[in-house]
């Protein structure tokens, strides 16, 4: 077989197009945004926007594109053509659209282009579903202001320094970043449906105890600036606690939790909370305990603050509300008082119903599959519609819609095919957008009724735009895991320019979840542009799900409770990655590589030292090395009991025989930069060598900056896996993806 050529400007140019934000413009994705109650979206496509009515099976532009770019281009002097609308912030008010564009706030009623004298709607600032008052933070505690007269009045005042409402706590709310982008820090906060009053959360972070971030190159190019933070690790006798507050807006007064403030160690607990009733007659929510083997469905009273536990679920591991972290919570509290609930109990994760005034619930439905997402529950017919993965012979974590009844009678399953079907439903329910895909063939969109029938066809992308610039799909595999005996999956990305006769290094890209899984068989699988971009550079790329990561039974996953260090069970990576190699000759298997980011950049460092045999070159961005040293979710709910050394690299560090590159942000508020300092330190103390670069001014993410850090990515693996020099290339920075905002 022939060997590796050089690489050129040309093959990075085109490895560039193939990262998600290029890509996502390529092949355009629908995402709904449902108008008032729901019965109607738009959707951006391809730089148009349209709009849907399902009831009526109509889609349409939602305005006129040729006469809003020309009456955009008198009123600013700019020219704007139809193709490329610069529309930013759209939302619609009585059918009119108002948006920004070129500076301004504007709405476009009747072919007429008007000024507006507001912006757009702050996104931490929370208007009332009346539109009378608009609720925000200031200085910690909660405020409102008149619509009407822009007066503004203080509903508490016993914020402090280490208490505030509505907040995020110090370890997961992304301050650096935000600041960054010149955002404030994020006001969580919950209208009742009747306007009149606000449901927030009082989090007290006094007594936690601090790190420090130190940001080596300010702005103003003055000295080093300090930042702190409140930052608990596991073990840690001092957390975060919260507790509800319910506070009435023309009254001023607040009506508080009876109960004492509990830990919170993930923010997600915090989106875990609704009102119930046609005008908030109770607050519903979901709470679990610091090692999260117990959840429970509690009942608020929002006049007298009284508490009610209506359900509560114990097990031996984590007992979560969905398959995975920071998904919709399946559990629905109908008008009847009876309770929609998923559990993992009998070792799947399987709807069931508590009747009211009953703690023994009908299991609604059953078997060696799971119910992946709560869609739509229609209490007047008594049924419920939902994802659920494990009915395809072929491929566990391919989603299918399906509905049962809320007596367990009458499962159908909505579509049957090998497609993955990744549907969502306005909150009232009524429809279902379906997008259906494989990772070969890009979402075909549409909108289907109850019984599974099309209403309304909205877009079916190709690829040719991918195909044009060298692209081919990702093959979808399964291998045997370490154990010998459980199928594990995967997506194989051939290299561009592909050719039997030559051997071609691979390159594993991880994330070792455990609170997601990362290799699925949609389109959009696998953190996508990663993969596709490694390939344009000759490699071959790998995304596995090894035992231990969410998305399957209840025991696949549990594999990596007590065992967090084996990162995503790297032997079922490498068990993986040679059966492939006996598969396929023209992979290189003595060449093979590994990259990831925060748990991947621990799984990553981890490859490199407990599998020297095997990983020769490594990656690892913002990595997670030590999570006795991190927040204290990951050691306390992910790895329980187990034994805490396994959770830290560096005791492993005297292994490394192969390169390894560790980068990380210096001001990275998550995953502080200590992580890697440390890691190096054993490697200092093991004498053995290792590559660091540590990334002035950026978080977690790298916002600003992660074009460098792709291309030094990309410099390595070429220089030390591919064996060639890599060429002078620079990386423009990376705009956002389509139909995302931020991150």
């Amino acid at each position: 077989m022939t060997t590796d050529t050089h690489l050129s400007t040309t093959d990075y140019a085109r490895a560039e197009q193939m990262l998600a934000p290029y890509r996502s413009r390529r092949v355009p994705r629908v995402t709904p945004h449902w108008i008032a109650d729901g019965r109607r979206f738009w959707y951006e496509a391809g730089r148009r926007w349209v709009l849907v009515d399902p009831a009526a099976g109509t889609r349409h532009d939602a305005f006129d594109h040729d006469r809003l770019a020309a009456e955009l281009s008198r009123a600013t002097g700019t020219a704007v053509v139809a193709s490329d609308l610069p529309v930013a912030s759209l939302e619609f008010d009585d059918d009119v659209p108002r948006f920004s564009a070129l500076g301004g706030r504007w709405s476009f009623a009747d072919g007429t282009l008007t000024r507006l004298d507001d912006g757009p709607t702050d996104p931490f600032e929370l208007p009332s579903p009346d539109e009378r008052w608009v609720a925000f933070r200031r200085d910690g505690n909660v405020w409102v202001r008149s619509a009407e007269t822009g007066d503004e009045t203080a509903l508490t005042d016993d914020a402090e320094p280490g208490v505030q409402y509505g907040a995020l706590t110090d370890a997961m709310s992304s301050r650096m970043n935000l600041r960054r982008l010149g955002l404030r820090t994020i006001f969580l906060a919950f209208w009742s449906p009747d306007s009149t009053r606000l449901l927030v959360h009082r989090l007290d972070e006094r007594g936690v105890a601090e790190q420090v971030l130190v940001e080596s190159s300010p702005a103003d190019g003055g000295r080093p600036v300090e930042h702190r933070f409140r930052y608990p690790i596991p073990g840690d006798e001092a957390q975060a606690t919260m507790s509800w507050a319910v506070i009435d807006v023309a009254e001023g007064t607040v009506v508080r939790q009876d109960e004492e403030p509990r830990p919170i160690v993930h923010p997600v607990t915090l989106t875990h909370v609704w009102w119930s009733g046609e005008k908030g007659e109770a607050v519903h929510h979901l709470r679990q305990s610091r090692d999260a083997r117990t959840l429970e469905l509690v009942r608020l009273d929002p006049s007298t603050g009284g508490t009610t536990t209506l359900v509560q679920e114990t097990g031996e591991t984590r007992v979560d509300p969905t398959p995975q972290l920071g998904e919709p919570p399946m559990v629905r509290v109908l008008d009847s008082g009876e309770i929609l609930w998923w559990s993992q109990r009998d070792g799947w994760g399987h709807l069931y119903l508590y009747p009211g005034g009953s703690d023994e619930p009908v299991q609604l439905t059953r078997g060696s599959w799971l119910v992946r997402t709560v869609l739509w529950v229609d209490e007047d017919t008594r049924q419920v519609w939902f994802l659920a993965t494990g009915l395809v012979a072929d491929d566990p974590y391919a989603r299918q819609i399906c509905r049962v009844g809320l007596d367990g009678t009458g499962f159908t399953r909505l579509t049957d095919d090998d497609l993955d079907h990744d549907a969502e439903s306005p909150a009232e329910g009524g429809h279902l957008l379906d997008r259906a895909s494989t990772p070969a063939h890009a979402p075909r969109s549409r909108v289907l009724g109850g019984d599974g029938q099309v209403l309304v066809e909205l877009e079916a992308p190709t690829t040719d735009a991918l195909v044009e610039l060298g692209w081919s799909p990702p093959e979808r595999f399964r291998t045997t895991a370490a154990d010998g005996r459980t199928p594990v999956y995967g997506l194989l990305w051939r290299p561009h320019g592909f050719d039997p006769a030559r051997r071609y290094p691979v390159i594993d890209s991880i994330y070792p979840g455990p609170q997601i899984h990362r290799a699925g068989p949609a389109f959009d699988s696998a953190m996508p542009g990663t993969g596709e971009a490694l390939a344009a550079l000759g490699f071959a790329v790998v995304a596995i799900d090894g035992r231990g990561t969410a998305g399957r039974s209840k025991a696949f996953h549990d594999h990596s409770y007590r065992h967090l260090g084996d990162a995503g069970a790297l032997d079922d990576h490498v068990a993986a990655i040679r059966e492939l190699g006996l598969r396929y000759p023209w992979l290189d298997t003595e060449r093979v590589g590994i990259t990831g980011h925060s748990g991947g950049g621990f799984a990553t460092a981890r490859a490199l030292v407990s599998h020297p045999e095997f990983y020769s070159v490594g990656v690892a961005t913002s990595g997670s090395h030590d999570a006795r040293v991190y927040v204290t979710m990951w050691a306390e709910q992910y790895h329980g009991d187990g034994d805490p050394l396994d959770l830290a690299t560096s005791e492993l560090a005297g292994n490394l025989r192969g390169k390894l590159l560790l980068i990380h942000g210096e001001l990275d508020d998550n995953v502080h930069p200590y992580q890697t300092l440390r890691l190096v330190d054993s490697f200092v103390e093991a004498d053995v060598d290792v590559d660091m670069f540590i990334v002035p001014g950026v978080d977690h993410s790298l916002v600003g900056r992660s074009h460098h850090v792709v291309r030094r990515t990309w410099d390595y693996f070429v220089r030390h896996l591919h064996g060639t020099e890599p060429p002078r290339f620079r990386l423009a920075a990376l705009p956002a993806p389509q139909g995302l905002a931020g991150l």
